[in-house]
């Protein structure tokens, strides 16, 4: 974990109520595709966490929704100002297990941290397939951006006003050597039912301090209880235990 400044060189609406955040700074604590950084907010007491989209040298991509004050505050941030992250939070997704043909699910801000992950995974030679799920037509980003990196892209929709009409888990294929989702907890439970293979799934889940400090984002696994933000936020499939 690092405590770094960042300028923000540029800040734009990318789809209804999402926004796209690029900065400049020391990214080196960004190890993994799949970890996220805490954002500091004049004003206000505690820091929102954000996954991080993409790394590339000292350029750090974030894609954000506002849903309160703090992200709402986000979204009116100039190019040139300055912006105070903790980088390098959470563990990651982890690679080395993907198989030859992975298949990533995203629902909605779940989206971004698969960018990296689908990067990363094309650099080590995988053939990636991705799925990613929407409400409706005018939420939808980064479709075009996962293709130009060469991924087999089907986009879902809940109202059917584009793509395939339904959730991620409407869209299997029907091979695929594992899985990585990141998404809501309903999404993530469906997805967890529907795919047989080995999985990592990422949780949203609300955080206090963003380091593993305060104990209030605990999840209960096969092993114990375990901190979304510092032993997550992603869990091996076979580790899960969910709440009745």
């Amino acid at each position: 974990m690092k405590n770094v400044i960042f300028e923000i060189k540029e800040n734009f609406k990318l789809a209804n109520g999402v926004y796209k955040m690029l900065l400049s700074g020391d990214a080196s604590d960004i190890t993994a595709p799949g970890q996220f950084v805490n954002v500091r907010i004049d004003g206000l007491y505690l820091r929102r966490p954000v996954s991080v989209c993409d790394r590339d040298g000292d350029l750090l991509t974030l894609i954000y929704k506002v849903v309160g004050s703090g992200t709402e505050a986000m979204s009116k941030m100039k190019k040139g100002e300055k912006l105070d992250l903790l980088t390098g939070l959470g563990n990651g997704y982890g690679t080395g297990v993907s198989g030859d043909a992975p298949l990533l699910l995203g629902g909605g801000v779940g989206v971004p941290p698969l960018y990296l992950l689908a990067k990363t995974l094309i650099e080590e030679g995988k053939k990636v397939s991705v799925i990613l799920g929407f409400n409706k037509k005018d939420e939808i980003f980064y479709e075009n951006e996962f293709k130009d990196l060469g991924c087999f892209v089907t986009v879902t929709t809940v109202d059917g006003s584009y793509g395939r009409k339904g959730f991620v888990t409407d869209a299997l294929p029907d091979n695929y050597s594992y899985y990585y989702a990141c998404g809501p907890l309903p999404m993530l439970k469906a997805v967890y039912k529907a795919c047989k293979t080995g999985g990592q799934l990422s949780f949203e889940e609300r955080m206090g301090c963003g380091f593993g400090a305060c104990m209030g984002c605990s999840c209960k696994t096969v092993t114990g209880y375990k901190r979304i933000c510092k032993d997550g936020p992603v869990l091996y499939k076979e580790e899960i235990l969910w709440e009745k």
